[in-house]
């Protein structure tokens, strides 16, 4: 009888806690996830945290000389040589860092001769002559196989070279980052009653827009200079955002919302009733008065 094994996912906070573990021993890690998830934006959040530097390679747009190097005569001693790829980090720029993290975004979604370039950069940090420094350590990242994206399946001498981790969607964690980072307070107050609709990827779905956490980052970003935009103009980018059906809902949901007191007025005791009872719009007058 044969048995399906199903992929054990971790949340964001928890893949950060494994990934500081494998920065520690230098072990090659490669982060699985749907898109829109924000696998990128947290490795960029560990790096700045760390006080690092991060190399950000996009492997799709890569040839396999990105990374082995180009080759040339040295007259000096009359043989071949190679000249090391530039985008890779050398001891100087290593030597202004705490930590370096050689960022391989889009890893699977490049073609078989650009993954086994790879293969001993990763496993023996080194490849040619060219060897990475101490305090580099290697984070590759890429989507399933599921996805609809562009990508191959790779290796399996390549990925036993790795520790692998895969994401899924945590409200839980995104709201923490979405208050720290100033995520507009309709979003995150909408998304704390609807929790449901911050992610609704579905590979089988044509829509072109779907809600993941980058795209309501999007809708954040849109809303920041709203007194310049008609409605009309706000539910047309909501919509091209995250699609038709969440940007009628939260369109709704800002209707009722804007109607709420200043938070700074409930705060200072001027204002002790509330006239407006949704819970969504709650949410948001609690985000604001965080």
């Amino acid at each position: 009888m044969s048995t399906v094994s199903q992929v054990r996912t971790v949340t964001s906070r928890a893949a950060k806690r494994s990934l500081l573990r494998c920065f520690k021993s230098k072990r090659p890690v490669f982060l699985w996830g749907p898109p829109g998830i924000g696998k990128s934006e947290m490795i960029a959040d560990i790096t700045s945290e760390m006080g690092g530097y991060m190399i950000d390679l996009r492997m799709a747009t890569m040839e396999p000389t990105d990374l082995r190097g180009i080759p040339f005569y040295n007259k000096d001693n009359g043989k071949m040589d190679w000249a090391p790829p530039i985008d890779l980090p050398d001891e100087e720029l290593a030597s202004q860092y705490p930590i370096v993290v050689l960022f391989l975004d889009e890893m699977n979604s490049a073609a078989p001769a650009i993954q086994a370039a790879g293969y001993q950069l990763i496993l023996n940090r080194r490849i040619g002559k060219y060897k990475l420094p101490d305090n580099v350590v290697i984070v590759a990242a890429g989507n399933r196989d599921g996805d609809k994206g562009v990508v191959y399946r790779m290796p399996a001498p390549l990925a036993n070279r790795f520790v692998h981790l895969e994401m899924r969607p945590d409200f839980a964690s995104w709201q923490l980052w979405a208050v720290n980072e100033g995520i507009h307070k309709d979003v995150v107050g909408y998304l704390s009653y609807a929790k449901q609709d911050m992610y609704e990827f579905d590979a089988k779905s044509s829509s072109r827009a779907f809600a993941t956490p980058r795209s309501w980052c999007f809708v954040s970003d849109l809303l920041k200079d709203e007194d310049s935009m008609d409605t009309d103009t706000q539910f047309n980018l909501v919509a091209g955002a995250v699609g038709d059906g969440l940007a009628v809902k939260f369109m709704a949901h800002r209707k009722v919302a804007g109607k709420m007191p200043n938070p700074v007025d409930i705060l200072s005791g001027k204002v002790k009733d509330l006239q407006v009872k949704e819970i969504s719009a709650m949410y948001s007058l609690t985000i604001s008065m965080c």
